[in-house]
Order: C-alpha cells, then sequence, then structure tokens
C-alpha cells in the first residue's frame, strides 16, 4: 500500500478562506492546543443526542472529468456510511446537495445555510485523479463557530480510497471522542456448523470477514493479545480441550500449549502482554491460574471447592473479574491480581457470568439470565450501577472494543445466530454477521496498526 497522509491542513485564524496547508505530517500549533483542552462529547450519558453533521457533495478539482461522478458519490457515501454505524452523528442525509452546488472554492462555506438544514457540523471534500494517483482533500468545520477543525490531504492508488475515508472518519471521531481507533479494529468470533468450527475475524465496519482456523472438532475463547499478533483458543482436535497459541503475523503458525487432561481454557492477557488468564481443572475442580508467557510457567491464584472460571483483567492488570459459584449461583467475582482480597461483584440475578472490563475502566459488561433468556448488563468495577442493556432474544459473552465505547455479543432470536455490537449505553444496535451457524465467544482486538 503506497497511499500517503502528506499533509495536515492548518487551522485558519480570523478570516475562514485564509486556509494554510502544511506540507508535513504535523499538527498545527493551534489545533494542537484546543485538542488538549477539549472537553470531548460523553456518547455513554443516557441523555446523549446524536450530532447533527452535513457531508456535502465532493467536488472535482482541475478541468477534467476526472475523477468520475460515480468516484466522487463513492467517497461521500462511504463516509456516511462509516460514520452512520458509530452512533454518534445525525448524518443529515439527502439534504447536503441544498447548498454549495457551484461548485465554490473549497474553503467558501456559507455557515448560515447549512445551519440553517439543521446542522451543526459540515465536511466537504475535493479530490483529483492525476494519473494512476488520486489525491483527496478533506475537511470537519464546525458551523456554528465558523471555523475549521480538521484538514487532510491523503495521496495514493484508487484502490487505497477505501483506507483513505476510513483514516479520516477516524479523525473526525477523534475530534468529538478523543479516540478514532474504533475503525483499526476486528472482532473475532467461533462459528459453528455440525461438527467443524472455525474462528473467523470481521472488521468493524462489517467488512473483510476472514476465516483464521477451521478444525472438525469445537473451538473456543479466542482471546487476542495486547499487540494483536497471537490468538489464544481452546480446541478439541485431539479430543480433549486444550490450549492453542496462533501466530497472526505473516502465513501464521498455530501451536499447543497446554494440555492437561480437562479444561484449558484462556481467559484475557495481561495488558502488558507477559501473561495469560487461564481456566485449568488440573484437580477436576475448575480454578483460576495465571500463565507467564516466557517460560510458560503457572501461578495458581483460586483454591476453593466452587468453579471459579472465566477470568479478565483490570485495564491496568492490577484486579482480575471472574466467575464462581461459592455463593450457591453464579455470580461475578473480582479479586487482586495475586488473588487476594476476593469481593462479590453482582447481587441482582440468580445468574451472571461472563465478566468483561472495560478498557477505559470503570465499567465491567456481563451476561445475566432474565426470564428465562440471558441478556447483557453492565455494572460499575464497584458493583454500583448495574444496567440492563439488551432486552430482545438470548445475548450473551459480551466484548469490548478498544476505545470502550461499544460492545460485541452474541445473539440468537428466531432461530438466527448473530454476532451484534451496541454502544456502551445500550443503544444503536448494528447486525455485523448473521447466520444459520452457532456463533461462540466474540473478542474484540486491539488498535490494530
Amino acid at each position: 500500500m503506497t497511499m500517503r497522509d502528506n499533509m495536515t491542513i492548518r487551522k485558519p485564524k480570523g478570516n475562514v478562506a485564509a486556509i494554510i496547508i502544511a506540507l508535513a505530517i504535523i499538527l498545527v500549533a493551534g489545533v494542537s492546543e484546543g485538542l488538549a483542552n477539549r472537553v470531548y462529547i460523553d456518547i455513554d450519558s443516557p441523555t446523549f443526542q446524536r450530532i447533527p453533521l452535513a457531508i456535502s457533495d465532493f467536488q472535482r478539482q482541475g478541468q477534467d472529468r476526472l475523477p468520475t461522478d460515480e468516484m466522487l458519490g463513492w467517497f461521500s457515501n462511504e463516509l456516511t456510511r462509516l460514520l452512520n454505524i458509530t452512533g454518534i452523528f445525525n448524518i443529515q442525509a439527502g439534504k447536503q446537495t441544498a447548498v454549495d452546488r457551484n461548485r465554490a472554492p473549497l474553503d467558501f462555506i456559507r455557515f448560515t445555510e447549512w445551519r440553517l438544514i439543521g446542522a451543526e457540523y459540515l465536511i466537504n471534500g475535493r479530490i483529483q485523479q492525476l494519473g494512476p494517483e488520486v489525491s483527496v482533500e478533506l475537511r470537519l468545520y464546525d458551523l456554528i463557530k465558523g471555523e475549521l477543525l480538521v484538514g487532510k490531504r491523503y495521496s495514493g492508488s484508487p484502490e487505497d480510497r477505501k483506507i483513505m475515508v476510513q483514516r479520516f472518519a477516524s479523525e473526525v471521531l477523534a475530534n468529538f471522542t478523543g479516540d478514532g481507533s474504533i475503525y483499526d479494529s476486528k472482532i473475532a468470533f467461533v462459528s459453528r456448523r455440525g461438527k467443524t468450527s472455525e474462528i473467523s475475524v470481521i472488521n468493524f465496519d462489517g467488512t473483510n470477514l476472514t476465516k483464521i482456523i477451521e478444525v472438525p472438532s469445537l473451538l473456543l475463547a479466542p482471546k487476542w493479545s495486547p499487540d494483536g499478533k497471537t490468538m489464544a483458543f481452546t480446541s478439541f482436535q485431539e479430543d480433549n480441550p486444550d490450549l492453542y497459541f496462533r501466530s497472526l503475523v505473516g502465513a501464521g503458525t498455530t501451536r499447543k500449549i497446554m494440555g492437561f487432561r480437562g479444561i484449558n481454557l484462556p481467559g484475557t492477557w495481561s495488558p502488558d502482554g507477559k501473561k495469560l488468564l487461564l481456566t485449568l481443572s488440573i484437580d477436576g475442580n475448575e480454578e483460576i491460574y495465571s500463565m507467564n508467557i516466557d517460560g510458560l510457567q503457572l501461578t495458581r491464584l483460586t483454591n476453593h471447592f466452587a468453579i471459579d472460571v472465566s477470568p479478565c483483567y483490570s485495564p491496568d492488570g492490577q484486579q482480575i473479574a471472574f466467575v464462581s459459584n461459592r455463593a450457591g449461583s453464579p455470580q461475578i467475582y473480582v479479586m487482586n491480581a495475586d488473588g487476594s482480597n476476593v469481593r462479590r461483584l453482582t447481587f441482582d440475578g440468580n445468574y451472571n457470568t461472563s465478566p468483561s472490563w472495560s478498557p477505559k475502566g470503570g465499567k465491567i459488561a456481563y451476561e445475566g439470565m432474565v426470564g428465562g433468556r440471558f441478556q447483557i448488563f453492565s455494572v460499575d468495577e464497584d458493583g454500583l450501577n448495574p444496567i440492563q442493556l439488551t432486552t430482545e432474544g438470548n445475548n450473551e459473552s459480551p466484548s469490548w472494543s478498544p476505545d470502550g465505547k461499544y460492545i460485541a455479543f452474541t445473539s440468537k432470536k428466531d432461530g438466527k445466530a448473530k454476532i451484534a455490537i451496541i454502544n456502551a449505553n445500550g443503544t444503536n444496535l448494528r447486525i455485523l454477521q448473521e447466520g444459520p451457524d452457532n456463533y461462540l465467544s466474540p473478542s474484540w482486538s486491539p488498535r490494530l496498526k
């Protein structure tokens, strides 16, 4: 891929028409200071309302007919799609052609007219095609303040255009939320068809479904390493639930790591990637262990007659959430990373399992049984404020996005299995993958560069 992100457009001072283009990949001091002091929008708030954003028709640069109308339309449509799926923006669809039809200069914005259609922010763009290279200039404006917020120029081949739009969508998202990394992440999951299972990955936007591994047996619990280069999982291919590592670099290799008789099931990796939590039944009872990746040394963390399973690290690696039936029914507990100071987290409901700690901290997602069906909940990491996030069908196995703004989970309704995503406040349900297979164990990757 030869695409170049070769320009940052400076924030104008005073006259909006006075746009200066910096011929380097740097942030201008004025923009950097603004970002450092910015108060970002809390999209998890129950009172959050989508941001009114218009996307104007993209313009050609130059006198020829390239790029084509089809390419111009593709850029605006793809940018609209990528921003829409976040659940953050209210795109002024169908209204963006009401103004600026005369192909005025890119920096000439009729701020008042755009505000009249209900928009508070505007994206416009200009595309130039010279031979085999496409140059795209994209800008985000604040229509209320009348100022440029983000300006970028990208160059590359026409095949790179999706990456160009994705990068600018990330810039837009970061401007409002402080983090635009979501487009650089994937969700791994298991699909089972008869006696065959496979682990696949799919992009956040639902594209590029790719099979990682397929075996004629059950697969479970794919878990990404923090650098995104290795995936731990459990396979029954040798008639025992053994632990494997799959390299995700290059051609990829798979190696068996652990095969104690009984369960060898991965939890999450430590934030530094040096340890992996495990559920093992070496002595016949499920207990939680940590394993040093270097040397594969095991440390037992729980020692209780009850069943202890499904461990996950807190984002700082100092605590572990897990499931135990030591109070008579499966509930979420938290302990220190060395196994000390065990305390119960969930008290509502008689069946709560599959904890997943938000990368931002503060929240733990889990599945709980309500009326005979499983639903996705979140709770503060101190056990307060449990909130039910889903209501229909069976919904299980939550996994947080790397920015802590979304939750992936499996869903089943009307006989159809789904990999679904919701915003952290339970809104904006989106089906990522749907089919007749049995989907299991979704796992969100870190940001993949």
